[in-house]
């Protein structure tokens, strides 16, 4: 593992979170893929740690450290949602949220149910979105993996820091 110093890190982590971001908008955007309510909810860590990167890559080294262990902690949460996502996809738990159920339209009439009906398509959560043709491995259980080993890194990399002052 690299030794880097901890506005350079800071910088890193913030683009890190980017680059993930990135990858869901693409994804979304360009490829097509609809995201559930799970895959949004686990976007908000990435946008927290972004912030925490840029605050940490401005601020003293000290206050620097502390706003980077948060980012670590974020990323961990993260990691926390996906694996509840991941969950849900193999039917191990139902979902928590009450937006990853299909809509139920009933009763009234076609115009009636057409206007109960959400503007933008939805998506299951318990339906596995599948980026890479051919690979059995959900988005949500990339992003846990990714959010594992950037904790990780993030981690490894302040614990080296730390030890080398």
């Amino acid at each position: 593992m690299r030794r880097h110093a901890p506005r350079s890190l800071a910088v890193l982590v913030a683009l890190g979170a980017a680059a993930a971001l990135g990858v869901a908008y693409v994804s979304e955007e360009w490829v097509g893929l609809v995201p559930c309510a799970l895959c949004l909810l686990e976007r908000w860590p990435y946008r927290i740690v972004i912030v925490l990167g840029l605050l940490a890559a401005i601020s003293p080294r000290g206050l620097c450290r502390a706003l980077l262990v948060l980012a670590v902690l974020c990323l961990l949460g993260d990691v926390a949602i996906a694996a509840v996502h991941v969950g849900v996809e193999f039917k191990w738990w139902p979902s928590p949220l009450p937006e990853c159920a299909a809509p139920h339209l009933s009763g009234g009439s076609i115009a009636d149910r057409l206007a109960s009906m959400p503007s933008r398509p939805s998506k299951p959560c318990d339906d596995p979105t599948f980026l890479i043709p051919g690979v059995p491995v959900s988005m949500a259980a990339m992003n846990m993996l990714y959010g594992l080993v950037f904790s990780a890194v993030v981690a490894g990399s302040l614990a080296m820091n730390r030890h080398r002052r």
